[in-house]
Order: structure tokens, then sequence, then C-alpha cells
């Protein structure tokens, strides 16, 4: 019983692991190299992220330098910053390819505040979505006789405040995203 807990504890976590690493994607309008995370550059063939291909440098709060270990990838690496949903125009000058992050407009950290509040929701569905399944578990173990009445019942009481945890953890991730993305 113990360790099927386990497993949709650890399933829980990962959820939440997600939404934490989806959100630090999200741009607050200071550079965060985080934002390159999703991007990828052809490197002879292969699509490779843009941190194994060169360094990534933050020396202003609202800059990153990319300064590629090969030159000849300055393009690769230029076209694949144009062509994600990264929203800023790389600047290329020979050697290492700059991104200026603009300060963001009132609208947009509205929409970016949205955007936080929708993933949060669905990271809530999916962990209500593990609950469930859980039960369900539960339950077939009880049908087959392999856990009595109060055993469910007790299981059931963990993982509904194993799933209060986690959407509360969800909640403080989504809140305080909400609050960097609105802070001037």
């Amino acid at each position: 019983m113990q360790e099927s807990l386990q497993v949709y504890e650890d399933k829980m976590s990962k959820t939440l692991k997600a939404l934490e690493n989806d959100f630090m994607t999200i741009r607050a309008g200071r550079a965060n190299p985080h934002v390159l995370d999703r991007i990828k550059v052809d490197y002879y063939g292969t699509p490779t992220p843009i941190q194994q291909v060169g360094n990534i440098t933050i020396p202003e709060a609202r800059m990153i330098v990319i300064q590629p270990w090969e030159k000849s990838l300055l393009k690769a690496i230029e076209k694949a910053i144009l062509t994600s949903d990264l929203g800023i125009n790389p600047t290329n000058d020979g050697n290492v390819i700059r991104l200026v992050f603009p300060e963001l407009t009132e609208e947009r950290r509205k929409d970016l505040v949205k955007d936080v509040k929708k993933k949060g929701e669905s990271a809530k569905i999916a962990i209500r979505n593990i609950r469930r399944d859980a039960n369900d578990s539960f339950k077939k173990q009880l049908k087959a006789e392999e856990i009595s009445e109060d055993e469910l019942s007790d299981a059931e009481d963990k993982i509904q405040k194993l799933t209060d945890r986690m959407v509360a953890q969800i909640e403080k991730a989504t809140d305080e995203k909400s609050k960097d993305l609105l802070t001037v």
C-alpha cells in the first residue's frame, strides 16, 4: 500500500516540477537564460540545445549574450531564436549574439499572468487526474480483496491530503510567478 502511494506522490511531484520548469521559461522583463531552454539549433543536422553550442552570459539585467564555440553557428543560432516564440530579435556582431529584453508593457504582463494561471490550472487538473487514478487503483485492490475497507478509506484519505498539499504548492508557485510578472 505504502509503495503504491509513493508512486502517485512521485507522479504529482513530477507534475509540480514540470510546472516550475515551465514557469522558468516565461520571461519577466529581465534576462533569464532559461528562456532559451526550449530553443534548439541545427548543429550539423542535429537539433541541439543552445546551451550545448555556446557560452551564455548575462552582462546586464536585461541582456543575454550567446558566444558560440564555433563562429559558423552564429547564423544557425540567430535563425533558431528568430523562429522561436521568444519574440526578441537577436543582434549578431560577427562574434556574439545579443538578446536585449525590452521592458514588458502592462498589457503583455497581464497576458503572461493569464498564461501562468492557465498553466497552473492545467497542473491542478493533472494532479486531480492522478488522484482519480490512485482511487481507482485502490478500489480495484479492494475488489480483488487485496486490501480491506479500512485500508481503502485510509488510502483515499492519504491521497486526498497529498492532492491538497500539491494543489496548494501549485497555487503558491502560480501566485509567486504572477507577482513576479506584475512587478515593474
